[in-house]
């Protein structure tokens, strides 16, 4: 049993992690871009809840939730094809910070699944299905050919 069981976790480790990042990437991309498109469709209403419900302080509403529906109309298309993942990571992540603070507290379970989602692409990349990949593949290719070239020519 124990031999048997042990298989299986190997075979489940070798699962492609790019695969998982690439998930990732387009779930917690889609909250924040479904959160953005219902703000732009009712905009009115979206005026009136961060007047109303959200209150974010310092900002004036109507400031906070064009600042909130344009991030989250861009920063996830970043996230969809993998582009300059990490740096999009950080406006998402204060997002939540805000929405944990101030608006939602009591929230913090979907917070924290998308906050450890978005840790980890931080912290891990967006994996090989992403246009941060082609490009770092390429000054890599870039970056060998040009030590080679050097190292053959002093």
């Amino acid at each position: 049993m124990t031999a048997r069981l042990l298989v299986i976790v190997r075979q489940l480790e070798r699962f492609p992690l790019s695969i998982i990042q690439l998930a990732m990437r387009i779930g917690v991309g889609s909250v924040f871009f479904n959160a953005g498109l219902l703000k732009y469709n009712s905009w009115e209403f979206t005026v009136q809840l961060f007047r109303d419900e959200y209150k974010v302080p310092v900002l004036d509403p109507v400031v906070a939730a064009q600042m909130a529906m344009i991030q989250e109309l861009t920063i996830p298309v970043l996230l969809f094809v993998g582009f300059a993942t990490r740096i999009a990571t950080v406006p998402l992540l204060g997002m939540i910070a805000v929405i944990q603070t101030f608006v939602y507290p009591n929230a913090w379970t979907e917070h924290l699944v998308w906050g450890s989602i978005l840790v980890f692409l931080l912290t891990r990349g967006p994996g090989t299905f992403s246009v941060d990949h082609l490009i770092a593949r390429r000054f890599r290719f870039v970056d060998t050919a040009h030590s080679h070239w050097a190292s053959a020519h002093p």
